[in-house]
């Protein structure tokens, strides 16, 4: 009952910002929305940090406008957690995420701020920004967006119930508002059926890889070898994936230390860290890399601990960056059309 009546309210916000278009505020430059269906473990962070480095690739400057979720210090306006020079924020005042996302792409601003609009209006007069995408944009419909894409986890549709029984934010049959798919499938062929199910005219997928660890105090490639006993230690939506993928790649997985998504990592946690590295005689601590950045604040750790880089590409590569490209090429004939410059 209490899932059908939240899925109903999604849907009746979503039907009155229908009808009341003017209301959605417009950037001056494109914006192209990524966002999910569920609540968490898509693979929608690692599909924006894919996207970033594929519009600079193609001679844009994109800012990534992120709501900052969780963060534990909030200032008023917007807050440049990185420009194309340098990180500008620390974690607290970020958010995992968007700190997670400056430190990894540096030619690509990242910006938070609950007014996505006020963010988008500071990247494009102080940081010459040529484009936006919009973090977790689905359900942000204040803002005017030129791309919308739908991100669809592994298993984001097992279960069609909305929050708070089930995981999704909105019905599944909302789908079919999206301009394009992006599927975690290895095929092409699932990909293109699933977005003719829900009437979208693009489907695209994407494959999540586990990169070669890196060591938490140097971020130099670690050699562990194949079978080597490791600790995983998880903070996210979705922390079967990551120890799952730790097994693929051929790590003897003994014990698995679970924290909820975006937990706050302490000093106590360290010490049960500690304190199972002992009891299970592991040499290695492996955990990703959003649960990384939110033990950087107690470096040195003295533990031997190394995070995993998730990336992802989205393919057919030629066949989405083209179709990226022609839509941004529209959006821009758009606004000339209806702006005369």
């Amino acid at each position: 009952m209490l899932s059908q009546v939240y899925g109903y309210i999604a849907e009746r916000r979503r039907r009155w910002y229908a009808r009341h278009p003017e209301v959605r505020r417009r950037l001056e430059h494109p914006v192209v929305s990524v966002g999910a269906l569920s609540v968490g473990g898509s693979g929608k962070t690692p599909v924006i940090a894919h996207l970033a480095t594929q519009l600079v690739a193609m001679g844009e400057r994109p800012a990534i406008l992120s709501r900052g979720y969780r963060r534990e210090r909030r200032l008023d306006g917007a807050l440049v957690v990185r420009d194309v020079s340098a990180v500008r924020a620390e974690l607290d005042m970020a958010g995992d995420e968007p700190f997670m996302l400056a430190r990894r792409l540096e030619e690509t601003s990242v910006l938070v701020s609950e007014d996505r609009y006020l963010a988008g209006r500071l990247a494009e007069n102080r940081l010459g920004a040529s484009v936006h995408l919009l973090d977790d944009g689905f359900q942000h419909l204040a803002l005017e967006r030129d791309v919308d894409l739908l991100v669809l986890g592994k298993h984001d549709l097992d279960d069609p119930r909305t929050l708070p029984r089930g995981r999704l934010r909105e019905r599944p049959a909302v789908a079919r508002l999206a301009d394009a798919l992006i599927v975690e499938t290895p095929s092409e062929q699932v990909a293109e059926q699933l977005a003719g199910q829900f009437g979208v005219a693009d489907g695209f997928y994407f494959v999540k890889r586990l990169e070669p660890p890196r060591d938490a105090e140097s971020g130099t490639v670690v050699e562990i070898p194949p079978g080597a006993r490791v600790l995983a230690v998880a903070g996210i939506a979705q922390p079967d994936s990551f120890v799952d993928g730790l097994a693929i790649i051929g790590f003897d997985v003994v014990d698995v230390l679970r924290f909820a998504d975006h937990h706050p990592f302490s000093s106590r946690d360290l010490a049960t860290i500690r304190n199972r590295i002992k009891a299970l005689s592991v040499r290695w601590v492996l955990t990703t890399e959003k649960d990384f950045v939110r033990l950087l604040p107690f470096r040195p750790l003295g533990l031997p601990v190394a995070w995993v880089p998730l990336t992802v590409v989205v393919e057919p590569e030629v066949r989405f960056r083209d179709w990226l490209g022609d839509r941004l090429s529209r959006a821009r004939a758009e606004r000339t059309a209806r702006t005369g410059h």
